[in-house]
């Protein structure tokens, strides 16, 4: 397979990869941010305490951790069918894809808030914060360097879990992969698309790593 030949699919392959990755990566952090403070608000100690809760919710993100994304993605095909009308192509895959992240992102959210001073939260409780104070005001600002790097960790779990999406009918780079450089023996094809695979990896990972230095130098400043 020629260069020219190459080309238009690696071109369509990187498209639909940061299509299905940027999007679920939206849906994950939508999902799995307040899930993640509900987990450390409910938790002994916290400002809504509720054990039965807070068990519960550790409980289904626990298994939603546990279950190989493989598995995960062939069990939600009728979810996905019912959302999207389709469990084929990139925009079916973005369901399981942010099902499957949103409970590994919730734990990251509960690691990072919980790293929060907890001497400021009872300051702003003392002066009469609410909850929603309290988490606007304290718990999300402090924990936003942490929490910018667990959306770096999480994107790029995504590239990894939308390739095996692609082996599977989600189209993007996993797909060609299999399809061209795997089951057509084309060495060069494969090369390529791990290269490329590399390279979106090594970018998302110098950008978040450069935000979280530049808020917490701010926040040293601050």
């Amino acid at each position: 397979m020629t260069w020219s030949e190459m080309q238009p699919l690696l071109t369509q392959g990187t498209y639909d990869t940061l299509y299905m990755v940027l999007w679920s990566t939206l849906v994950t952090v939508l999902g799995g941010l307040p899930l993640g403070i509900l987990l450390v608000l409910t938790d002994k100690g916290g400002l809504l305490q509720n054990r039965p809760l807070n068990k519960a919710i550790g409980i289904v993100v626990n298994i939603g951790r546990s279950l190989p994304f493989i598995i995960l993605l062939i069990a939600l095909i009728p979810v996905t069918t019912a959302v999207v009308g389709t469990f084929i192509g990139p925009t079916a895959m973005i369901v399981p894809l942010a099902i499957g992240a949103i409970p590994f992102f919730a734990r990251l959210v509960e690691t990072a808030v919980r790293e929060v001073d907890h001497g400021l939260v009872e300051a702003v409780e003392s002066m009469g914060g609410g909850i929603p104070t309290i988490v606007g005001k304290v718990l999300l600002p402090q924990a936003l360097p942490s929490l910018v790097a667990g959306v770096t960790t999480t994107l790029i779990t995504l590239v990894g879990y939308s390739a095996m999406a692609g082996a599977v009918g989600g189209e993007g780079l996993g797909s060609k992969a299999v399809t061209y450089g795997f089951q057509r023996f084309e060495t060069g094809f494969m090369i390529a698309t791990v290269v490329i695979l590399i390279a979106i990896v090594t970018v998302i990972q110098l950008i978040g790593d450069g935000a979280v230095r530049l808020l917490a130098r701010r926040g040293r400043t601050a």
